[in-house]
């Protein structure tokens, strides 16, 4: 089973995910890990783009400077669905064969863009972790160092809240502390045992 785990900017995806991983085993797949893997240097991928935006995103070692796209793309609709029309399948397949690998009772894909991209269609159940939007700015800023209207921007191109929590199974309210986001884990790591074991009778 193939578990997809999203929500907004700092809503608490990446704290929800180590929980899975380093109480309960389970293997995850980071998209936005992968996002990284298939734009390194020498890739085709880094290549084209580099013929479209030139080499202003390109840092001074020859990686790709990954704010300054982002800035680019973010201005520009257009550009922004040229980036994702290349990009999606390339990481598509980099999670493909991870989740291959996994060994353990079922596998978490973390994605901040689950839904937009599709890739929920790889996954059995959808976990939303939800927080509230002061909450996810304040998160946001503090770990990133952004302009508050940088993130906005971020959250303008993710799918609304109300959206996002129409596709979820099982959603995660990350309003608390750290021990209240791990205790939800927890229930939801028994939970998909459960559901494991009465599908494999």
């Amino acid at each position: 089973m193939i578990v997809g785990l999203t929500g907004g900017i700092g809503s608490g995806k990446t704290a929800a995910a180590d929980r899975f991983a380093q109480a309960h085993g389970i293997h995850v797949v980071d998209a936005d890990a992968k996002s990284r893997v298939v734009v390194e240097p020498g890739r085709p991928a880094l290549v084209q783009i580099v013929e479209r935006f030139g080499d202003a995103v390109l840092l001074e070692n020859g990686t790709l400077n990954r704010a300054a796209l982002r800035e680019l793309v973010f201005r520009e609709p257009q550009e922004r669905l040229w980036l994702e029309s290349l990009l999606h399948p390339l990481i598509r397949t980099e999670i493909e064969r991870d989740l291959a690998s996994a060994k353990s009772p079922y596998a978490l894909l973390v994605s901040p863009l689950l839904i937009e991209s599709g890739q929920y269609q790889m996954t059995q159940r959808i976990i939303v972790v939800d927080a509230p939007e002061s909450m996810q700015l304040s998160r946001t800023a503090e770990r990133d160092h952004v302009p508050v209207e940088q993130i906005h921007a971020i959250m303008q191109a993710q799918t609304d809240r109300e959206e996002r929590l129409s596709h979820a199974d099982d959603v995660i309210t990350n309003d608390k502390d750290l021990a209240a986001l791990h205790a939800q884990v927890d229930r939801l790591h028994e939970r998909y045992l459960v559901l494991l074991s009465g599908a494999s009778e």
